[in-house]
């Protein structure tokens, strides 16, 4: 037979303590949502503006600009409508532009994606160094980023698209003869080759194969922008129904006012030019928004939690209200016996929030590496300023509060305090 008597008399005893349990994880779990919440924020804004630093600005076809920067920036799959190739050539040429560079997508090693592209983009015209070998040549060659575990000499063949058998392009073979350092973003894992293998793996004769087919798109050898195309939802049968194309094209302008009339001169009917930069305040207007919603939970969960240290602070005093009694009636000072309540409570509360911070740090390196390997760049996570002085002054709130039970247990005479009453 279950002994219910003991186990209520237990109850009875132990309650007090259990709640206080309680409150302190109530106390953690709500620090730790502000602080994850304050942390993601900032974090995705670091990672995101480290990411798109290399990128002044972006010209593509009409459509989502925010779709173009994670496409073309952040290399997040996506069928993007191609912009003819003499609009790179015409870019090129144009004597605001230091350099521009095409990049071509659709194709898949092990998930990474394959960047058709030229070697300004690769070096950023010599200013970015290899971490080993050299810039690929006009064949199947490859330059891979730190993150992708190949190595100089490593063979592979491309797959059409992240859903697949490998082998889907087993034909064509790319030879790794480079190694581009860690900068923490979504190039990282990219594989980038001349954009001109990109067009011969799916069938469209680069202009300087001279096929009869497609003479009417040919340019001189010398520019590998004339050859760019990932318009690869078709079969080698309807080669001769292809544009030649790029999805995007990144241009580095040679001065702050160039880039902006080459924005302006780009935006029209048939291309849309911007600057990444822009695109990501947008989104981080709306990300704004869903961290002010998430905080008010947060404040809102931290005033129930607030309420619950109140009650904490009753259970307190009447725990410790015979020895409160006692220490009056020896003569204990005012000041010792506030001290003493003041202290335990906020050993509570400390303890709480020091646990909340731990949580909410982890939580959000937890949610960081989650997000990093999705997207593709690194999300620092660091207890900045901000961080510091949310904790300060949720611990001075604390302080000033718990004052007010501190105070009125001196106000109950020494015998009512022995008697309980």
């Amino acid at each position: 037979m279950i002994p219910w008597r003991l186990i209520i008399a237990d109850w009875r005893r132990l309650w007090p303590g259990v709640v206080v349990v309680v409150v302190v994880i109530l106390i953690a779990l709500a620090t730790a949502l502000s602080i994850s919440v304050s942390l993601q924020e900032c974090a995705l804004r670091m990672g995101n503006a480290k990411a798109a630093d290399r990128f002044d600005l972006v010209i593509g076809a009409p459509g989502s600009e925010t779709q173009l920067v994670l496409s073309s920036v952040f290399l997040q799959p996506s069928a993007l409508t191609l912009i003819p190739a003499q609009v790179l050539d015409e870019v090129q040429k144009n004597p605001l532009v230091a350099w521009a560079a095409p990049v071509a997508f659709g194709d898949f090693y092990q998930g990474m994606p394959i960047v058709g592209t030229n070697a300004a983009l690769v070096t950023d015209v010599g200013k970015r160094r290899l971490l080993a070998g050299r810039v690929f040549n006009d064949g199947f060659e490859a330059v891979v980023g730190a993150g992708t575990g190949l190595s100089i000499g490593s063979t592979f063949s491309p797959v059409h698209g992240q859903v697949g058998e490998e082998g889907a392009h087993a034909e064509v073979r790319y030879t790794v003869v480079g190694v581009l350092p860690a900068d923490g973003s979504a190039w990282d894992k990219a594989i980038l080759v001349p954009v001109n293998a990109v067009c011969r793996v799916h069938g469209i004769h680069a202009p300087s194969d001279h096929d009869d087919e497609h003479e009417h798109h040919d340019h001189d050898d010398g520019h590998e922008h004339a050859e760019g195309d990932t318009h690869e939802h078709h079969d080698d049968s309807e080669v001769h129904h292809h544009e030649v194309g790029v999805p995007a094209i990144v241009v580095k302008p040679l001065s702050i006012a160039g880039a902006y009339q080459l924005r302006s001169l780009y935006r029209s009917t048939a291309t849309q030019a911007v600057f990444p930069g822009e695109v990501l305040v947008k989104l981080y207007s709306i990300l704004g928004d869903i961290r002010a919603l998430l905080m008010y939970i947060a404040i809102g969960t931290q005033g129930l939690v607030g309420m619950a240290v109140a009650l904490v602070a009753v259970m307190h005093l009447r725990q410790r209200q015979k020895q409160i009694g006692a220490l009056r009636a020896f003569g204990a000072p005012r000041t010792g016996i506030f001290l003493l309540i003041w202290s335990g409570l906020m050993s509570l509360v400390f303890a709480g929030v020091a646990i909340g911070v731990g949580l909410g740090y982890a939580a959000a390196q937890a949610v960081a590496i989650i997000m990093s390997e999705k997207s593709g760049f690194v999300l620092p996570i660091t207890l900045g300023e901000d961080d510091l002085w949310f904790v300060l002054l949720l611990l001075a709130v604390a302080a000033v509060v718990l004052t007010l039970p501190s105070v009125l247990s001196y106000r109950q005479s020494p015998a009512a305090a022995l008697r309980g009453e």
